[in-house]
């Protein structure tokens, strides 16, 4: 095949220079089976040949329904080789969702995991698309793996050019319409960059989805010369099992996956000294859980803050993390080099340090814009500024904390509840795992203040106590019209709380 060399360099080419500095060493383990560098580096080019073959060209949509499959990564770099936007979805949406995201985005391939052959059927019934290929064999498409063998694994230099689109990622789409998200070639190297201590021996354990930070932790894997541990799916004592069998030494999970697990029964008794870098983020934590967590773990964790429209953040590192200093933990952390954040009340002026404002960004690593929706990408992006939806606060020092979502803020009579700040306060109860707080209407339209609590096994703490300890801490307005308690918290397919979910559940409950 004839290909003319491009000047940019891609996050596919590095990765792929680098896997083929030592093609004998084991980059992606699942289950029983080991994939050395120099097979993912060879099977990423087959397939980007077998995806040419194809009709697949540069600029076009690729949109991946797969599971933690190594097959997964390969084809995302495939396609993104050749030029290709791509898009993953999460697996656990509903069908028609994805089907609105697939016609969205304007999908060329559908590239599916066999395993969920019957869901592709289904979405491509509602959602056509010119090619669906699959990772072996399967009832629908063409085994992409099959053409893939077919193909020469020579390297050739990547098609894309800096300007266009690498991926496309989704925010919302429980309810509503989603918001797909374009990150640019030439930002995907500034987002990983934002994120250090990938040196030395690198084995890095992959419990979460492929389509969500998890990714892209395993790309600073293989790219750093380490191995990536694949797991299909979140389960604390096969985490754990496999940290100690492992030697596991880098983790990402969100705050509600490091909660369950420190509480599992295993984790008092599993040997995780191997771990030197346990990430977490992607939703609000709560500083009395992280505090239990580095007493739990050691030294050992950092939060990392961003969001898919403005890359990385802040960070707040493991030095910062004094389980004995809830506000330095209640805290995001520092500002990354190359990011500048305003602080800005709701007419667009600076606010002095210690306000509460919307938090605006401005750096590199800013999305292009919302797919197709310019109205709604002038919303965000006005003069050079992201304005993120988040509230939040600079301190004197300069450490940045999120309070809350805009959407999530419940406006009450006599003010506004900040629900970050009221899960931290009934975190703190020492009967209490976890909370969730959001707002219901009542029949007036009125917002009142709800909370799902998830209470220690054999817990007798009930409502009317933490109703009380809330009232004396902050106040009535901050007291929760309704408690319930729960087993455990619903989980997005990110591993996020599903607050909708919590609140339609409410509505109905609702006399």
């Amino acid at each position: 095949m004839s290909v003319t060399a491009q000047h940019f360099r891609t996050y596919v080419e590095r990765n792929l220079d680098a896997l083929g500095t030592d093609p004998d060493r084991t980059a992606l383990l699942r289950e029983d089976r080991r994939i050395t560098a120099g097979e993912l580096r060879g099977l990423v080019h087959r397939m980007a040949r077998a995806l040419l073959a194809q009709g697949v060209r540069r600029g076009q949509t690729v949109t991946l329904l797969s599971g933690n499959l190594p097959e997964t990564i390969a084809a995302r770099y495939a396609a993104n080789l050749i030029g290709c936007a791509v898009n993953h979805l999460y697996n656990k949406l509903s069908v028609e969702v994805q089907a609105t995201i697939v016609r969205d985005i304007e999908t060329h391939a559908l590239i599916v995991d066999p395993a969920y052959a019957g869901r592709a059927q289904e979405l491509t019934d509602r959602a056509p698309v010119k090619s669906v290929l699959t990772l072996g064999a399967a009832e629908v498409g063409v085994d992409l793996l099959e053409l893939a063998a077919a193909e020469s694994a020579e390297p050739f230099p990547g098609l894309a050019r800096a300007q266009d689109v690498c991926t496309i990622r989704h925010t919302g789409g429980t309810t509503g319409h989603p918001k797909a998200i374009c990150t640019t070639f030439e930002q995907a190297p500034a987002f990983d960059e934002a994120i250090p201590d990938w040196e030395g021996p690198v084995r890095y354990l992959l419990s979460t989805t492929l389509a969500h930070a998890g990714g892209l932790m395993a790309d600073f894997a293989l790219r750093n010369g380490g191995s990536v541990r694949l797991l299909d799916d979140f389960d604390a004592a096969t985490v754990l099992a496999t940290v100690e069998r492992e030697r596991i030494t880098h983790l990402f999970l969100l705050p509600p996956l490091l909660y369950q697990l420190m509480d599992h029964p295993d984790a008092a008794r599993t040997d995780t000294s191997s771990l030197s870098h346990v990430w977490y983020g992607g939703c609000q934590s709560s500083p009395a859980r992280i505090a239990e967590a580095v007493r739990r773990f050691g030294p050992v964790l950092n939060q990392f803050y961003g969001q898919n429209e403005a890359g990385g953040i802040s960070m707040l590192s493991a030095e910062d993390h004094d389980p004995d200093r809830l506000d330095r933990l209640r805290s995001a952390g520092k500002i990354l080099d190359g990011v500048e954040v305003a602080i800005r009340d709701e007419h667009g002026r600076d606010l002095p340090r210690g306000e509460h404002g919307e938090i605006c960004i401005r750096s590199a690593n800013i999305m292009q814009g919302y797919w197709k929706q310019p109205e709604l990408t002038a919303e965000v992006l006005r003069d050079g500024w992201l304005h993120t939806g988040d509230i939040g606060y600079l301190d004197a020092e300069g450490y940045l904390t999120i309070v809350d979502r805009i959407k999530d803020m419940i406006v009450v009579v006599g003010g506004h509840v900040y629900t970050t700040e009221l899960e931290d306060l009934i975190n703190t109860h020492p009967q209490v795992l976890q909370s969730a707080v959001f707002g219901v209407p009542d029949a007036n339209r009125m917002e009142q203040v709800h909370a799902a609590i998830v209470r220690v096994p054999g817990a007798e703490v009930d409502a009317r106590q933490l109703r009380a300890m809330v009232r004396e801490e902050r106040g009535a307005m901050y007291e929760p019209a309704r408690i319930s308690f729960v087993d455990e918290l619903p989980l997005t397919d990110a591993g996020k709380p599903d607050k909708k979910l919590l609140r339609r559940r409410a509505e109905s409950t609702a006399v």
